[in-house]
């Protein structure tokens, strides 16, 4: 489950103080497809900024599991990140040098296992995301929606608490964006763990379990 719990983000811009979010107070269940929705700079990104602990709000609490992410040392942060969430960004984020296979495994391989050991996964993850045959493709050899489909296999590797998606398909065509979201969808279902994207694709709401709409940073 997570939850915030009347959480507030300001930012500074040199004299000035910008509110990203105002006491936002949202529980999402496990097991569920969330959309948050809304113009740029209404506070998507950075409520998933938080959701992730890739940032901490001002005021309030954001609790995954029933902890409080503020309250957790660095160590256990850095594991909660790599073994409890997963990441996917609009510019996919894969690294060049190597190939699918080899992206899909780096988060194993950072946290210390070896390929051998996280073949299996990687194997069935291609599988899921239908690039078996790409395996050994490095990204400037993958269309867009295939270095997608990679990145998230590569978000699932952990088998993560929460999916974290970012404009998934920002930067894709309209029919590629559609797909890339029922597979998120169809992911989610099967593998269970909570699904939170964030877009102003409007297609993602007829998929989601629930849909938010935020404005100025309130939930609306």
């Amino acid at each position: 489950m997570i939850e915030l719990k009347n959480v507030t983000k300001t930012y500074r811009q040199g004299h000035q103080a910008v509110v990203a979010l105002k006491g936002v107070n949202l529980t999402i269940p496990d097991d569920q497809f969330w959309v948050l929705m809304g113009t740029s700079g209404s506070g998507k990104s950075t409520l998933l900024n938080l959701v992730g602990c890739l940032d901490f709000p001002t005021s309030g609490e954001v609790l995954l599991e029933g902890r409080s992410t503020s309250r957790l040392s660095d160590e256990d942060l850095s594991l909660l990140r790599r073994r409890r969430i997963g990441f996917v960004f609009q510019f996919f984020n894969l690294l060049p040098t190597l190939t699918a296979r080899e992206n899909i495994a780096l988060p194993m391989l950072l946290d210390g296992r070896t390929m051998e050991a996280a073949r299996p996964k990687v194997e069935a993850l291609l599988e899921a995301v239908g690039l078996a045959q790409r395996a050994e493709h490095r990204p400037d050899e993958l269309s867009g929606g295939e270095m997608q489909r990679v990145a998230i296999a590569r978000a699932l590797i952990n088998d993560p608490l929460v999916l974290l998606a970012d404009e998934p398909t920002g930067n894709l065509d309209s029919r590629t964006g559609g797909d890339i979201l029922e597979l998120l969808r169809r992911i989610t279902k099967e593998r269970g763990g909570t699904l939170l994207l964030a877009t102003h694709d409007q297609r993602a709401a007829e998929l989601a379990d629930r849909t938010i709409f935020i404005q100025d940073g309130e939930v609306v």
